[in-house]
């Protein structure tokens, strides 16, 4: 009697979890500047704002280290956003206009500017390697 074994790999599940968590992550982050946007009182806005002011400039970052190993991409990019939002609260501070809506609005203005900046080496990149 031969027993056929069907096996599933933790890293495959994990795989298929990725764009879920990614999704997950987007819809968190994006509430937490809704939140933050709309002034409300809710007792979500503090760690929500929080978590999007970590988490979307730490995913423009991750995106530019593409080629790290991926416990050195999560560190270095949750530094580097720390790094950022210490520079723009600094900034905000030292000219005196500091204000939670502004600084969402700079952390979210920045990290488009990662993300489209890492697109547009990669779509330049891919032209290269083709021609």
């Amino acid at each position: 009697m031969q027993t056929t074994r069907i096996g599933t790999s933790s890293k495959a599940s994990g795989r298929d979890l990725t764009p879920l968590l990614a999704g997950a992550a987007t819809a968190v982050g994006g509430f937490g500047a809704l939140l933050a946007f709309s002034g409300s009182d809710s007792p979500l806005r503090a760690p929500l704002t929080l978590f999007f002011l970590l988490a979307a400039p730490a995913a423009g970052i991750a995106a530019a280290l593409r080629g790290f190993d991926p416990f050195a991409r999560v560190l270095a990019s949750l530094a580097g956003s720390v790094v950022l939002n210490m520079l723009v609260a600094q900034g905000m501070l030292a000219t005196h206009r500091w204000s939670a809506r502004g600084g969402v609005m700079a952390m979210a203005v920045i990290s488009a500017l990662i993300l489209l900046l890492v697109l547009m080496r990669r779509r330049r990149t891919a032209k290269g390697q083709d021609a």
